[in-house]
């Protein structure tokens, strides 16, 4: 599970996520295909894990081990943002709840995962599938 072996802080607070584009990560830089996040949003590490893991396994069903060893994923985003959550029926106040979970934010254009060493109708399906799994909207890019 993606998340950092250790934070200054413990507990940071939510902050909101630029709808702007920011130029850093919205061009390839590793890989010949990619996903591109149309909308800004936030990105939990089980989503990212089960994106990545989605990747693989198209991977692994549409190509023989020559090819297998051949492609390789660029993970850019890391969840490294803790969530806090207070259990139920607790009553208001007595402070932030304790962390639950990670996660990473995502602008408007950001690349999450690239890939290389496939074909492109498998990187399609590779990055259609990989799209279901976090709750934001992505396309598909390619290098030219």
């Amino acid at each position: 599970v993606l998340y950092p072996k250790r934070t200054k802080y413990s507990k940071y607070r939510k902050g909101r996520c630029s709808r702007g584009c920011k130029p850093d990560g919205t061009q390839l830089g590793f890989g010949r295909y990619g996903t591109k996040s149309c909308r800004a949003g936030r990105l939990s590490n089980l989503a990212i894990e089960a994106a990545r893991r989605a990747i693989i396994g198209q991977f692994n069903r549409a190509m023989s081990g020559q090819f297998r060893r051949n492609s390789k994923i660029w993970v850019r985003v890391f969840p490294d943002i803790p969530i806090t959550g207070k259990p139920t029926e607790v009553r208001m106040g007595r402070g932030k709840g304790n962390p639950t979970g990670w996660i990473a934010r995502v602008s408007t254009g950001q690349i999450p995962f690239e890939m290389d060493g496939v074909t492109l109708s498998n990187a399609r399906q590779a990055a259609a599938l990989a799209a279901h799994k976090p709750c934001s909207s992505t396309k598909f890019v390619q290098w030219s």
